[in-house]
C-alpha cells in the first residue's frame, strides 16, 4: 500500500512538472525564428492590421516581357505570387492528360517519367493569370497540332499549382519554354508564334539543312528568307553534308541549304569554279553577302555564321528586339539619334560594327519614335535628339557607360575597345537629391544612396518600387505605418528609391518591389533580400532579427480617461468616445 502511494505521488510531481514547462516549451518553439523579449507585446501592431491594410505576399516570380521591354525597368509590373502549394491532389501516377487537343498536361507525379519516355519534349511553365501565357496558348497549341506525328511532344505545366516542380527547373518568370531532348533541358530563345516554335523544333529534331537541286527553288528561298547559309559541296551526302548540318543545329534563326549544282551556286554569289567544298552567308541587309573562308567543321561554320548573321546596325523596334535580347552576344553599343540628324551619324556607327562582329551588337534607337524608341531613351536616361552614344552590358549586368566626345568612327572604334577590355567608368541615373528628406520614409535617389543607405552606423530598410507597380502601391500604407512606428529608433533607417529614375551598383532589383535590408557594419557585404509576409508585424520581426543594432519598440501609451463629473447619459457616450479613440484610433494610425 506504501509503496502505491509512493507511485501516485511520483506521479503527481511529474504531471505538475509537465504542465509548469509546456508553455515556456511551445513558447520557445513558437518564437524559435525571432528573438524577442519575453516582455515585447506586440498586440498592439497585430491589432491594426486589417485585411484592407495587408499587401500581397512577396512575389519570387515574375511576368516575362517581349522584345523592347526587356530592358529592366521597361517591363510590365510584377504579377501576383504564386498560391502556397497543397499536394492533396497530387495523385499516384497517371497518363497525362491532353488539353487543346495536342498539348500535354504534366503534373509533378507524372513529369519525370513522361520526360524519360518522350525523347524530344517541349514544356510550357505557365500561370493562368499571365497575359503572355494566354497570348502564347493558342499559338502553342496550334504548333502542338502541327508537329503531331513527329517525334516530339508539346507539354504545359501550371506553375501555380506545380510549386515544387517549378522551382525544381528555376522557373523565375512566365511563360518560361524549355525543350528536353533526352532528359536534358535548355531554354526555348525563339519567338511565340506558332510558326517560329514550329521550325525551330524541325529543326532541333531533323537533319537541320534541306538539299537546293533547281534553279527555282533557289530563287524562291532567295527572295522569301532573310538569313540564307548555303554549302556548295562536292556531294550531298558524307562528311561535308554532316558538318554543315551539325554546324545548322547550333544556330536557330538561319536557314542552312546544300547544293552541288554549280548554277544555284551562282546565284548565291559563289563562283560555280570555287573549290569544293564552299560556305556562302546572304541576308537582307546592307552588308548582304559573307563569304566562310575557314576550315569545314562544324565549330568553325557555326562561329562564321554567329559572327555574321546579324546586321551591322539593329534598329530598335519591337521586331527586332527578339535578336538583340536572346542573342549570345550580350554587350551592346547603342547610338540614340532623332531620325533627321541619324544620315549623319549612321555610316560611321556602320563602319566602326564591321571591327566588332561577334563581340558587340550595334543598335540604332530612334529617340523621336513615341512607341518604343523614347521609351527605351527614357530608360537609359537619354534626353534630347542626340547624337548620344552608350555601351551597356545586358541585362545580367546592366551596367552603362556613356560616350563623351564627337562621334566619329575613330572615337567610335576606340569606345568600343575600351568597353571590351573594361576600361570604362559606369554611369548611374539619379534624380535630383531630395531638398528636405524628414519624412518617416527617407527618399534615396543614385546620388545620396551611400550616404544614406551605406552609412555604417544605421540598420537601413530600402524598398526599390516603381510608380506604375500595382504590388508597390498595395505595400505603401504598410511600409509607412512601418516607418511610422520606428521613426523613433535612430539607428534604424526605412528607406525608399524609384528604381525606374535612380541606379546604384548596390540596389539591384529582380521586379518590383525588391526590398532589402543592409545592417550596420556590414554594408561591404551584399544586403539581404526581404524574403517574409508583407505585415507590420512581419517586418517588425525580420528587423529585431536581422539588426544589427538592437532596439525596442515601445507600445504606444493611450491618453487616461477624463474623471469629471458627468450625467449617466453624458458619462456612456464619452465612454464611447474614449473607446473609440483608444483602439479606433491606434487602427487607423496602423
Amino acid at each position: 500500500m506504501a509503496s502505491f502511494r509512493f507511485f501516485i505521488a511520483i506521479s503527481l510531481v511529474s504531471l505538475i512538472l509537465i504542465s509548469t514547462l509546456t508553455p515556456s516549451i511551445s513558447k520557445t518553439a513558437k518564437n524559435d525564428d525571432v528573438e524577442l523579449d519575453d516582455d515585447e507585446d506586440l498586440r498592439f501592431l497585430e491589432e491594426t492590421e486589417g485585411k484592407k491594410d495587408a499587401a500581397p505576399s512577396h512575389s519570387h516570380f515574375n511576368e516575362e516581357d517581349d522584345g523592347d521591354d526587356e530592358y529592366p525597368d521597361l517591363d510590365d509590373e510584377e504579377f501576383g505570387s504564386y498560391h502556397d502549394f497543397d499536394d492533396s491532389d497530387s495523385d499516384p501516377y497517371k497518363e497525362p492528360e491532353i488539353d487543346d487537343k495536342d498539348v500535354v498536361v504534366l503534373k509533378e507525379g507524372n513529369f519525370s517519367d513522361f520526360i524519360e519516355k518522350n525523347k524530344f519534349v517541349m514544356v510550357e511553365f505557365y500561370a493562368p493569370w499571365c497575359g503572355h501565357c494566354q497570348a502564347l496558348a493558342p499559338e502553342y497549341a496550334a504548333a502542338a497540332t502541327e508537329l503531331k506525328g513527329e517525334e516530339v511532344v508539346l507539354a504545359k505545366v501550371d506553375a501555380t499549382e506545380e510549386n515544387e516542380l517549378a522551382q525544381e527547373y528555376d522557373v523565375q518568370g512566365f511563360p518560361t519554354v524549355y525543350f528536353f531532348v533526352d532528359g536534358e533541358h535548355k531554354p526555348y530563345p525563339g519567338a511565340r508564334n506558332k510558326e517560329a516554335i514550329v521550325t525551330w523544333i524541325k529543326k532541333k529534331i531533323g537533319p537541320g539543312i534541306s538539299n537546293i537541286t533547281t534553279i527555282d527553288e533557289a530563287e524562291r528561298i532567295l527572295t522569301s528568307e532573310s538569313k540564307v547559309a548555303l554549302g556548295y559541296l562536292n556531294s550531298l551526302v558524307g562528311p561535308e553534308s554532316e558538318e554543315i548540318a551539325a554546324a545548322s543545329r547550333l544556330q536557330d534563326d538561319v536557314s542552312f541549304y546544300q547544293t552541288v549544282n554549280p548554277d544555284v551556286a551562282k546565284l548565291f554569289h559563289l563562283d560555280p569554279q570555287v573549290k569544293r567544298p564552299a560556305l556562302v552567308l546572304v541576308k537582307m541587309e546592307a552588308e548582304k553577302i559573307n563569304y566562310f573562308d575557314g576550315r569545314f567543321v562544324k565549330t568553325a561554320i557555326s562561329e562564321f555564321v554567329f559572327s555574321n548573321k546579324l546586321p551591322l546596325i539593329t534598329i530598335f523596334t519591337r521586331e527586332s528586339a527578339p535578336s538583340i535580347f536572346e542573342s549570345d552576344i550580350k554587350k551592346q553599343i547603342l547610338m540614340f539619334a532623332a531620325s533627321n540628324i541619324s544620315e549623319k551619324y549612321l555610316p560611321s556607327f556602320q563602319e566602326a560594327a564591321k571591327s566588332f562582329k561577334g563581340k558587340l551588337i550595334f543598335v540604332y534607337v530612334q529617340v523621336d519614335n513615341e512607341d518604343f524608341g523614347r521609351p527605351v531613351a527614357d530608360y537609359f536616361g537619354v534626353s534630347g535628339d542626340g547624337p548620344k552614344l552608350l555601351a551597356y552590358t545586358g541585362n545580367d549586368d546592366a551596367r552603362k557607360f556613356v560616350f563623351d566626345g564627337e562621334v566619329t568612327l575613330d572615337k567610335i572604334k576606340a569606345f568600343g575597345e575600351d568597353f571590351l577590355e573594361d576600361r570604362l567608368k559606369p554611369f548611374y541615373k539619379s534624380e535630383p537629391i531630395p531638398e528636405t528628406n524628414d519624412g518617416d520614409v527617407k527618399v534615396v535617389v543614385g546620388n545620396n544612396f551611400d550616404e544614406i543607405v551605406l552609412d555604417e552606423s544605421k540598420d537601413v530598410l530600402l524598398e526599390i518600387y516603381a510608380p506604375w507597380c500595382g504590388h508597390c502601391q498595395a505595400l505603401e500604407p504598410t511600409y509607412n505605418k512601418l516607418a511610422k512606428h520606428l521613426r523613433g529608433i535612430d539607428s534604424l533607417v526605412i528607406a525608399k528609391m524609384d528604381g525606374t529614375t535612380n541606379e546604384h551598383p548596390r540596389a539591384k532589383s529582380d521586379g518590383f518591389p525588391t526590398i532589402l535590408f543592409f545592417p550596420a557594419g556590414n554594408k561591404s557585404f551584399d544586403p539581404i533580400t526581404v524574403d517574409t509576409d508583407r505585415t507590420v508585424v512581419a517586418f517588425y520581426k525580420f528587423l529585431k532579427k536581422h539588426a544589427s543594432i538592437p532596439f525596442k519598440l515601445q507600445k504606444p501609451v493611450s491618453a487616461p480617461k477624463a474623471e469629471a463629473a458627468s450625467t449617466p447619459e453624458t458619462k456612456g457616450e464619452e465612454s464611447k468616445e474614449s473607446d473609440k479613440s483608444s483602439n479606433g484610433g491606434l487602427k487607423d494610425e496602423l
